[in-house]
């Protein structure tokens, strides 16, 4: 995900911009490089290329998050959603007199927090939810690699693709699932070591699962089922034609 945060709009758009120009011009080289070569598998070779990158960058990724867990003494909580309630000095209003623009009297969402001085335990929840989303967000990377590369050595419909798919489903459904939970405990258990329980900002834990890893995992064994059934043709195709060469 390309994300960032400035004053104005202009600055993050232009850093997004460049983000995606990044990307566009390594498309770019993988196309050029590939119509040198007079590749007719110029789609597969950019989304191949791409895919890998997600890929090494996920893993080095992770591997940071792991070091964080013993090399720092605070944690950062960016995948959950709690909801807090607003300090008593800042202004609001619940009546429905007031005729200029007014916040209404309430909570706020908090999605990113840093606990400096955090617990180990509370570093490695964090992580665990850190490497929970990393994951979920990762596989479709995954699969389309392991489709690319099985289609470039001729082996599109194969066993391998649909048990990647498979246990791609399998694997989107528990880390999107944990993803979820544990960000949301995570973010809890912050606030929680950070305040005292007698505190306005005390939180309860509030857990909820979106339907989109649901969505995914359900996408991705209807995805598996295609290409079992392209594999299935496909040994009937070659089972027909050596039939057909014995009769000849």
């Amino acid at each position: 995900m390309l994300g960032f945060t400035a004053d104005d709009v202009w600055t993050p758009l232009l850093q997004i911009g460049v983000g995606l120009a990044v990307i566009a011009a390594i498309i770019g080289i993988v196309v050029w490089r590939g119509r040198r070569r007079g590749s007719k598998t110029l789609a597969i070779d950019a989304a191949l290329t791409v895919s890998g990158w997600w890929v090494t960058l996920s893993v080095l990724s992770a591997i940071f998050i792991v070091v964080k867990i013993f090399g720092t003494d605070w944690a950062e909580i960016a995948s959950g959603s709690i909801w807090v309630p607003w300090p008593s000095e800042l202004p609001c209003s619940d009546t429905d007199e007031v005729t200029a623009a007014v916040l209404q009297c309430g909570g706020g969402s908090i999605t990113n927090i840093t606990v400096a001085n955090a617990s180990l335990g509370l570093r490695a929840l964090a992580a665990a939810a850190q490497l929970a989303t990393l994951a979920f967000t990762t596989m479709p990377a995954a699969m389309i690699m392991v489709i690319c590369f099985q289609t470039l050595r001729g082996r599109t419909f194969s066993h391998t693709v649909t048990r990647a798919l498979t246990v791609g489903a399998v694997a989107v459904l528990v880390f999107g699932v944990a993803s979820d939970l544990l960000g949301a405990i995570a973010a809890a258990a912050g606030l929680r070591e950070v305040f005292p329980s007698d505190s306005e900002w005390y939180p309860g834990f509030s857990l909820s699962v979106t339907p989109l890893p649901f969505a995914c995992a359900l996408g991705l064994i209807a995805l598996a089922a295609v290409f079992r059934q392209g594999l299935r043709l496909q040994q009937e195709k070659e089972a027909l034609l050596k039939d057909t060469e014995g009769l000849v």
